[in-house]
């Protein structure tokens, strides 16, 4: 069994896909482990198929018709490496991410080390180095408040909001959190055979929470190594596409409450969510009334704001 396969699904971001790739390679000759790379194309028109084959031609690349979404263009892989050696983990990249050196090796080791933990996470940066929170609290009812209202500024830091605190990102001893951001996920394969795939219903957004939630529901545990650091130029994908991006969000948002949340939870949460969405139109109506917002604007944020809301009956 080799080590380790990094699995990265791809849709248009072509140049950041090259320095992801350059970057994973440098740290997986760093390392000495035995490891593949796997890039799922979901149906880009960047030319990065081409790209790979021109400057990574060692890559397994997956090339799909259609966009599966994360979790669909990950399962995609799973299921080709499922059939090949299996390797003893599976390290799931964005590819807006950079790898810095030591940490492939840092994830593996900790795994190593710990049995009982079937996924790890990183610590994120963004591109400027400045913090990036890089694992999380699962979502509760607080995170609707959170999100849609306006609570005092001090409290969006706190565990109140999900976010572990950055001092323990600066001591460097893993710890342990409810799920890391899927940016990046070492994920043990015996785990992944237990628990099962993605739900690819989740076509973007909270299938990491959702596989996290299933994972310490089969009794693993989860961690953070802050040993292992990249760097995060998030959301470069989902840029393309801004209003899509927000309804597909709470459509996915939706779909992990009816799974985990219970009947009351989810009755509060879509009354929340309904009474939030108009708050933020109404908030955006007077400032586009004040000259604040250019009309297209203020139409697009209401038209997305709408949808989302319709998501919730």
């Amino acid at each position: 069994m080799p080590d380790l396969a990094v699995l990265i699904v791809n849709w248009n971001v072509r140049d950041l896909l090259r320095t992801c790739l350059s970057s994973v390679y440098a740290d997986l000759a760093n390392s000495k482990l035995d490891a593949e790379v796997w890039v799922v194309d979901n149906a880009s028109q960047d030319g990065s198929p081409a790209m790979l084959r021109a400057d990574f031609p060692q890559v397994h690349l997956i090339v799909s018709p259609s966009n599966l979404g994360f979790a669909g263009g990950n399962n995609l892989a799973l299921h080709q490496i499922g059939t090949a050696a299996t390797p003893h983990y599976v390290w799931l990249l964005n590819p807006d991410t950079e790898v810095q050196l030591g940490a492939a090796r840092a994830l593996v080791n900790f795994m190593e080390s710990h049995p009982e933990v079937g996924v790890t996470g990183a610590r994120l940066h963004y591109g400027d180095g400045s913090f990036q929170h890089s694992a999380f609290g699962f979502p509760g009812l607080l995170q609707i408040l959170f999100d849609l209202f306006p609570l005092p500024s001090r409290l969006y830091e706190s565990r109140l909001n999900g976010r572990y605190p950055r001092a323990w990102y600066e001591q460097k001893a893993p710890f342990p959190v409810d799920h890391p951001l899927g940016a990046s996920m070492m994920v043990r394969w015996k785990t992944t055979r237990q628990v099962g795939l993605f739900d690819a219903e989740f076509h973007m957004y909270c299938e990491e929470i959702d596989w996290c939630m299933r994972i310490k529901r089969g009794g693993w545990q989860i961690y953070c190594v802050p040993e292992a650091e990249i760097i995060h130029h998030e959301g470069q994908s989902t840029r393309q596409i801004r209003e899509d991006s927000f309804v597909n969000l709470w459509q996915s948002r939706r779909r992990l409450y009816d799974k985990h949340y219970s009947p009351a939870k989810r009755w509060l949460a879509a009354r929340l969510v309904r009474a939030g969405m108009r708050h933020k139109i109404r908030v955006t109506q007077q400032r586009l009334a004040r000259g604040e917002l250019e009309e297209s604007v203020a139409a697009s944020y209401v038209r997305a704001h709408s949808k989302a809301m319709a998501c919730f009956g």
